[in-house]
């Protein structure tokens, strides 16, 4: 599997986990016990890192090779 074919996935989970988030939300919005909507919120919450992980990693693998392209410290040695 090339870096290019892992970074198409990578953008497919960031989809998925927005997708998720977006749901959640609407549903909070409709839930009126308050322990409900806490819960959904801590989910959503847990959510926000890995779609914004997924984004950054789906970049980082399909720019891997461009000399150019800025990489965050984060993901580098």
């Amino acid at each position: 599997m090339t870096l290019l074919e892992i970074s198409t996935q990578y953008k497919a989970d960031a989809d998925t986990f927005a997708r998720r988030i977006k749901e959640l939300q609407q549903q909070a919005k409709t839930i009126n016990d308050p322990e409900e909507r806490w819960q959904l919120q801590q989910r959503i919450a847990e959510l926000i890192p890995l779609l914004r992980q997924s984004r950054a990693l789906a970049q980082i693998t399909e720019h891997y090779y461009d000399r150019e392209f800025y990489r965050d410290k984060k993901y580098t040695f």
